[in-house]
């Protein structure tokens, strides 16, 4: 029997609601639905739906579209979100993601100014853990810039890598903002990559969030040796649309994102020799 030129891992490739911005938590499902994504990220932020597991589960049922991953109210506009206590939002995270079935929570390292959060984070995170089958992946964040100043705003590290988990996610636009080697964070993450938010960037001082290709992060290479490596977690592709002009043009964003994922999550397993110009 030949052996297969091409190896495509168990990986699902999700849509992070986030994705649609500033359209809803519902356009998102529809939008996964038709293009062919193997299921959504819910960003549970300000969007009533985002918030409501019974809105949440009916929208899923609709579409035939699974809650693979729940990203947890901790941006700076969500602060109010399911409480302005930081572990309530995590366990209400927890049993969202139980109650939908998904099998990861998404959760930012603490911002510096909630103290006693960030003391106990690494700990409680690894006692939450212990509690339930869900993930809790850590992503990576970045250092706030303005100008030749530097902020650091997470807690204990934006680097999580520096830090004890069980699961990582590795956002590469963050890797971008970052100025850090994405391939050498992935390395460090090791068999505790759990969970990947696929976007691009170049560099900036901001959060980019571009469609993967667009950018300077080896998002191609990361693909392939997830490919190569039988990655079994999920792929969410979490880019920024906001500067759309329509509908149409969002949509096609996202599909160029999905088609390049998968693209390259078709990695080949043995490359074939380079043939030598005349």
């Amino acid at each position: 029997m030949a052996e297969p030129v091409v190896r495509i891992p168990d990986a699902k490739v999700a849509l992070s609601t986030a994705s649609v911005y500033p359209e809803s938590t519902a356009t998102a499902f529809e939008t996964a639905a038709r293009l062919g994504y193997d299921g959504v990220e819910v960003m549970v932020w300000t969007d009533p739906v985002s918030q409501d597991i019974e809105a949440l589960r009916r929208l899923s049922d609709y579409h035939q579209v699974p809650i693979l991953a729940v990203h947890a109210p901790c941006l700076l506009i969500t602060q109010r979100v399911w409480s302005t206590d930081p572990w309530t939002k995590l366990r209400r995270a927890q049993a969202a993601a139980e109650k939908l079935g998904a099998s990861t929570v998404v959760v930012h390292p603490p911002f510096r100014w909630q103290r006693q959060y960030a003391r106990d984070f690494v700990s409680g995170i690894w006692r939450m853990a212990h509690e339930t089958d869900v993930r809790f992946a850590v992503e990576n964040m970045y250092p706030w810039r303005y100008k030749d100043r530097e902020m650091l705003a997470y807690a204990p590290e934006w680097d999580v890598t520096k830090d004890d988990y069980r699961h990582f996610t590795v956002d590469l636009s963050h890797t971008a903002t970052a100025r850090t080697d994405a391939l050498a964070m992935i390395d460090r993450m090791g068999d505790r990559l759990g969970h990947v938010h696929l976007a691009d960037g170049r560099g900036s001082a901001k959060d980019e969030h571009l469609v993967p290709g667009r950018g300077t992060q080896p998002c191609a290479e990361v693909l392939e040796r997830l490919a190569l490596g039988g990655f079994d977690g999920h792929v969410v592709i979490e880019v920024n649309t906001r500067r759309a002009m329509s509908s149409a043009e969002r949509e096609a964003d996202l599909a160029e994102a999905l088609a390049f994922t998968r693209l390259h999550l078709a990695s080949a397993t043995a490359r074939p020799p380079r043939i030598p110009r005349s």
